[in-house]
């Protein structure tokens, strides 16, 4: 395995993209060009993040950070993937997490956050190509483009490094009318397999998933994106926050990180699907 800086490493180079940010319903709200470079430094210890912001109608800004050492509440997979975020969940706290996903000069992020009253608050979307390569065109995500059979494979990563957890995973996206989306998600770990299924009202760029407790949302964004959270944490409820990214028809990953009830961060799961049917 590799450790975890290296698998930072992955990241290494000048993203050129933009941030641009949505209401908790999906509406783009702002757009702002940004370049965000990674480099390390001479002495192959320290990396040097730049962050700017090109304001349309106000001067840049730009952010530097140097770092040599990674935060306990980020973790990366070995393709570069990686979540950072809290690592606790308590009432009355501000509560959110980053993700990110490579693929090929591309790369997806996304920041999600809650306010106080743990109700869904804010979304940022990255679309990011490294510089002076061509980025594929990816549309808005669309039911149409989810819908079949998706098999995939699910690596869990913890925060105490521990080894990996790897199981196969079998996800069916099927209409059951015009306004409802019928999922049915399978686990399969040696001889133990699991199967979730749930319904959700398709409410134009919105999954609603009522019959959830607590109640989850999907939003569909540009470039393939998809934004999978709860509509409010609550008390004594396990969280899971989710990032997806539709890379082509055909191939697809999900990024999620998993709190339990007690709003403590467990792991972090990448699923790399691909559509057979």
């Amino acid at each position: 395995m590799l450790s975890q800086w290296n698998c930072l490493l992955k990241n290494i180079g000048e993203w050129q993209g933009s941030f641009t940010r949505f209401s908790p319903d999906g509406e783009e709200l702002e757009d702002t060009p940004t370049v965000v470079s990674l480099a390390i430094l001479s002495d192959n210890e320290t990396m040097r993040q730049v962050v700017r912001r090109n304001y349309k109608e106000r001067p840049p800004e730009e952010k530097v950070l140097e770092y040599s050492s990674l935060g306990k509440g980020v973790l990366f997979f070995e393709n570069g993937a990686f979540s950072q975020g809290s690592l606790q969940w308590g009432p009355f706290s501000q509560f959110g997490a980053e993700f990110g996903l490579i693929s090929d000069c591309d790369r997806l992020r996304m920041v999600q956050f809650f306010n106080q009253e743990g109700k869904f608050d804010r979304l940022t979307l990255i679309r990011e190509t490294l510089a002076e390569k061509n980025s594929t065109p990816r549309p808005i995500l669309t039911v149409e483009q989810l819908l079949g059979t998706w098999q995939g494979k699910a690596t869990t990563i913890y925060p105490d490094f521990r080894n990996p957890d790897i199981l196969s995973t079998k996800l069916s996206l099927t209409l059951q009318s015009n306004d409802r989306l019928a999922q049915q998600l399978s686990f399969n770990l040696g001889n133990n397999s699991r199967s979730i299924s749930s319904i959700a009202k398709i409410d134009g760029c919105i999954l609603q998933f009522d019959r959830s407790e607590p109640a989850r949302k999907i939003i569909m964004l540009p470039g393939g994106a998809s934004c999978n959270i709860p509509v409010q944490i609550k008390p004594g409820k396990p969280i899971l926050l989710e990032m997806g990214w539709l890379i082509s028809p055909h191939q697809r990953q999900r990024i999620i990180r998993n709190y339990d009830d007690k709003g403590g961060l467990i792991n972090l799961t990448l699923v790399e699907e691909e559509k057979i049917d």
